[in-house]
């Protein structure tokens, strides 16, 4: 007797309940999410990025930021990230409401930016260390990204984004001609006010920790 039509007709439900399980059960749970409002606040969170936040997105994409750094702060007592100042909560689905494709990342070369906003608030900073990381964190292994800026000469007045480098360090690279100035293109500052926009520091209900009530009974 042929069994082949009854191995495939089986090897297809399995799948199809696997599928169930995984990808229509989460989306029936997760898919219909939505921003929390705060009555006491009168502010609704996450706050919805900018413009200028979204086409960072796209760089942080383009420039596959995402292999080397993750954007999941995990719960206390699953890994060190609450210790290492990554973030003061862990992030829960309702953090990702606004975001078609999650960064979440699979490794940490670098460190998880999930609050990256918070922790480094300082717009110049973001742009020194993107230009070389290892003048604002030594030792850093991340490439410089050194075409997300342009050295030009200056016209008319000094641009007040112009990166304001070390001065043994702008020598050592010539970077300190008198005239010119080192500014970021409008790719860096994308990808900066994305940075910027990193930060899950409005505590939802679900991500407050669990504390098991005691046990009542009567003596």
């Amino acid at each position: 007797m042929n069994r082949g039509p009854l191995i495939f007709l089986g090897i297809f439900f399995a799948l199809a309940f696997s599928w169930t399980g995984v990808v229509l059960t989460n989306q029936i749970q997760y898919g219909s999410l939505t921003p929390y409002y705060d009555q006491n606040e009168g502010k609704t969170y996450p706050e919805k990025p900018s413009g200028l936040a979204e086409r960072g997105r796209l760089v942080y994409q383009d420039l596959g930021c995402l292999y080397c750094h993750s954007q999941q702060v995990r719960r206390p007592g699953f890994g060190a990230d609450a210790e290492r100042g990554w973030g003061e909560r862990q992030s829960v689905a309702r953090d990702y409401v606004y975001e078609k494709r999650v960064f979440l990342g699979t490794m940490r070369t670098g460190p998880d930016l999930r609050n990256i906003g918070a922790r480094q608030p300082s717009a110049d900073w973001h742009y020194l260390h993107l230009f070389d990381p290892r003048l604002t964190s030594p030792g850093s292994t991340m490439a410089p990204f050194g075409f997300l800026f342009e050295y030009r000469q200056i016209v008319g007045e000094r641009s007040p984004k112009t990166l304001k480098l070390p001065a043994e360090y702008a020598k050592l690279h010539d970077l300190d001609r008198p005239g010119y100035e080192l500014v970021p293109t409008p790719r860096a500052d994308a990808l900066v006010g994305y940075l910027l926009s990193l930060k899950d520091t409005y505590e939802f209900p679900e991500a407050k920790p669990y504390v098991p009530r005691k046990a009542g009974g009567a003596k």
